[in-house]
């Protein structure tokens, strides 16, 4: 029984090409022996076979709000719209609301105890934080809305990338604005000078406000990758390095998650 139990123990601890041999590996290790003088050349079994592919890096593993934090902070450094991330926002509202409703109902409850009290405080301390980050987050993108109201509605990729609820509220404001340029100050001018769409031909501003892609921002590599730049040089990030690009040099890298802006 004892040769038994300890069978994994002497598997483990001896080398597999003597395992594998059975109850003739003392014979054939003789047999080896005396022909240690003949020369044996190794063979590649695997030669001509294409080499397997490298595995890709993984990214690090994100709770919600993590994740939410991230997205924030994104959509806060980066002077174009990002894409929307409403599954994200909605899941963490409801779990925003039924945390709220637990919260009231142990402060309601006289048989919550005082330390209960304390973990109850330090909970709705927590649920605000992500208040914050929700409302800070849902801002800045309305501030951006607003701010290229016009040129959201005239650009297809950009729609693509916010909700049905930001292209309607994109779609009223840019018609307020219009509304307002034209009862303000176009229909004062020649018509050939009254549209918002025209190109100038000498050094002004657009007539539509665009965001300015060629800005520079500060990424932070999430796992290693390379970045093309649009004089293009290739620059290869370190995961963990902080490099200050184009924002149009790593938007795709924003999108995928494999770069954050800080």
């Amino acid at each position: 029984m004892s040769s038994v139990a300890n069978w994994d123990a002497e598997f483990n601890r001896q080398p597999h090409s003597n395992a594998a041999s059975g109850p003739s590996n003392g014979r054939e290790s003789a047999l080896l022996d005396d022909q240690d003088d003949v020369f044996m050349p190794d063979i590649n079994l695997n030669a001509g076979q294409p080499k397997p592919p490298e595995e890709e890096e993984p990214l690090p593993e994100q709770t919600p709000l993590e994740q939410l934090t991230r997205h924030w902070m994104n959509e806060r450094h980066a002077p174009d719209i990002l894409p929307a991330q409403d599954v994200l926002l909605s899941s963490l509202l409801d779990h925003i609301r039924r945390q709220s409703e637990t919260i009231q109902l142990l402060r309601g409850d006289p048989s919550t105890s005082e330390e209960e009290h304390i973990r109850i405080m330090l909970a709705q301390t927590e649920v605000e934080r992500v208040k914050f980050i929700v409302r800070s987050y849902v801002r800045t993108r309305l501030f951006k809305i607003e701010n290229y109201a016009r040129y959201i509605i005239a650009n297809e990729d950009v729609q693509s990338r916010i909700t049905m609820a930001e292209r309607d509220y994109a779609s009223r404001h840019a018609h307020l604005l219009d509304q307002h340029f034209h009862v303000s100050v176009l229909r004062s001018l020649p018509e050939s000078q009254a549209g918002l769409d025209d190109i100038p031909n000498f050094i002004m501003p657009p007539m539509v406000t665009e965001p300015d892609t060629t800005r520079a921002v500060f990424a932070h590599a999430r796992k290693s990758t390379t970045v093309k730049t649009p004089e293009g040089a290739v620059i290869d990030l370190a995961k963990g390095s902080l490099t200050l690009l184009s924002f149009s040099a790593v938007a795709d890298l924003i999108a995928d998650g494999t770069v954050e802006l800080v």
